[in-house]
């Protein structure tokens, strides 16, 4: 037999070994753990090769077998699954366990959607540690955009109970959740497909975006791949540079003896209020660059040596922090909650030196009003809103300041989730034509700049998901924007309130669109409001109280 013949035979029996183990594939959502809409078909859907047979099985319940298309799609209906039992699933040669039967819920919008668990934790923390559910579950759509692509599918990820993954739950959509649980008895769904700061329109499909050729035009400005890249680039290169110079110039890094060290006098440095301002500006210009604050705390022999929690509220923006002289947190930027725990046989007897770096680059610097400042020793670092905690030490009040090194404005920083359409292509064209009870949506934060577009904007988008679903009525419940800013920041707060006017407009004229109210439960110093749970019970009531008419 000649080369070329025995070649041939090879190849062909590799590609029948191929075809003989190409199997059907299915997208991340349809998983073990899943919770199926109750009193809808069971859908499922996937790939396969051209013209394959796919058999989709109940055990012990109901079956279909359809082909799949010329490009490899199939998707099947079989009746809908009863509440009060899990199910296994086959599908081929796959198997899809514990699946649940209940409410499911899309949860969508931008940082107060996003926001998990583990950062309400200063009201919630021993409600959230007592509580298990294991019929709670929820999906999280990895954070994703795509210039390009419809995508079907995305990234690997997987169902998770509270039980599982609590922590990482939207805090919201978990509030909501258990207040669903608690009134129905049924297991509840999340799908969370959020991501913090971005706008609308990032959330809307291209092709319907096509009545605002601005958005259109702004995805086109970037879509080519090597330009994007070479923006990054370039801003890597704009950040390592303004990072390094400040470091470089800062004497509190490089003196003889840091300004985080014990042996440091610091006794000629300034006294500043914590809160206290004149620091943080020339009258005009924000103090950009880095600012050294040291407070000293006396410890008694009953607490010395023992672990404890470090609370110093927000700061604007960065900040590193030692404690006597060990470096114990440090946070890239404004928002998170600082909670450093302080390491067992750190702090002792008598004098003990907290330093904190604060690194501006934007804005002006300072520490936030109205949070927790404090050293707490035992096992509750979430005092702020739990029982008293006599083994607390405040830290407001006086400490010692000093200017460490003075820079001009840091780098821009291009954030392309932002752009039009992106998130729609990544995060929920693959999901939404999973059958759900309705939308919950959190957003509106990042366009309360441009308020006047923001109706036709959400009009848009309910529009679109509601076609790509195939549900023509699927509920979204609107969640009012929290209140938020100083009561003398009057055109920010009436910036606000409009935003809120046009989420109200929306709701009222949109059939099976409904507002939430969540004004009252904002707070002045914080975008993100801790109370999601009384906002979560509200989003129940409000679903148990409305379907999709109105």
């Amino acid at each position: 037999m000649n080369t070329n013949k025995i070649l041939s035979l090879a190849l062909a029996f590799t590609l029948g070994l191929t075809a003989a183990e190409a199997k059907v594939t299915l997208p991340q959502i349809l998983s073990d753990g899943m919770v199926v809409q109750r009193d809808r078909p069971l859908t499922l859907w996937g790939k396969a090769d051209a013209g394959e047979e796919v058999t989709v099985r109940v055990v012990k319940g109901k079956k279909a077998t359809v082909t799949a298309g010329d490009d490899g799609q199939w998707r099947v209906e079989l009746p809908a699954l009863k509440p009060g039992k899990t199910y296994t699933i086959e599908v081929n040669d796959l198997t899809i366990s514990n699946v649940a039967v209940g409410d499911v819920l899309l949860c969508s919008g931008q940082s107060n959607m996003e926001l998990p668990v583990n950062r309400v934790t200063d009201m919630f923390a021993d409600e959230v540690a007592s509580y298990s559910n294991p019929s709670i579950r929820q999906f999280l759509v990895p954070k994703e955009f795509d210039f390009h692509t419809l995508r079907t599918d995305v990234s690997p990820t997987s169902w998770k109970s509270v039980d599982d993954d609590v922590m990482n739950f939207s805090a919201l959509a978990y509030f909501t959740a258990k207040a669903l649980n608690e009134k129905t008895g049924l297991p509840v769904g999340i799908i969370n497909s959020s991501w913090g700061g971005t706008p609308v329109e990032s959330w809307i499909s291209e092709s319907d975006l096509a009545e605002f050729p601005y958005y259109i035009n702004q995805k086109k400005l970037y879509e080519n791949d090597a330009y994007r890249d070479a923006i990054k680039e370039q801003e890597n290169r704009d950040y390592a540079a303004w990072n390094s110079t400040v470091d470089g110039a800062d004497p509190g890094l490089n003196g003889e003896v840091k300004y985080y060290s014990t042996a440091l006098d610091d006794s000629a440095w300034a006294e500043k209020d914590l809160f206290s301002t004149d620091w943080s500006s020339d009258g005009m210009t924000p103090a950009n660059g880095t600012h050294w604050f040291r407070r000293t705390v006396t410890i008694d022999a009953d607490h010395a040596g023992k672990p404890a929690t470090l609370r110093l509220g927000c700061v604007v923006d960065a900040d590193s922090v030692w404690v006597n002289g060990k470096q114990v947190g440090f946070t890239s930027y404004q928002y998170p909650p600082r909670i450093y725990p302080i390491p067992e046989g750190l702090l002792h007897e008598g004098e003990n030196v907290i330093t904190v770096r604060l690194i501006s680059q934007n804005g002006r610097p300072h520490f936030v009003k109205e949070k927790p400042y404090k050293l707490i020793f035992g096992d509750r670092p979430y005092a702020r809103y739990g029982v008293a905690n006599d083994d607390e030490i405040s830290l407001e009040g006086t400490w010692r300041y000093h200017r460490g090194a003075p820079m001009p404005q840091g780098p821009g920083m291009m954030f392309y989730c932002y752009m039009p359409s992106v998130l729609y292509n990544a995060m929920i064209n693959p999901v939404i034509t999973y059958p759900v009870r309705g939308v919950v949506w959190y957003q509106g934060e990042s366009n309360v700049g441009r308020s006047n577009q923001y109706p036709r904007l959400l009009e848009t988008m309910i529009a679109n998901w509601r076609d790509a679903s195939g549900d023509a009525g699927m509920p979204f419940y609107i969640v009012e924007l929290a209140d938020f800013l100083d009561k003398n920041d009057k055109g920010g707060r009436a910036a606000w309130q409009t935003m809120r006017d046009r989420q109200a407009q929306v709701a009222e004229e949109t059939p099976g669109a409904y507002l939430v109210r969540n004004s009252d439960l904002g707070e002045w110093n914080d975008i993100h409001p801790l109370d999601k749970k009384t906002l979560g019970s509200r989003v129940a009531e409000k679903i148990l109280t409305t379907d999709s008419s109105k």
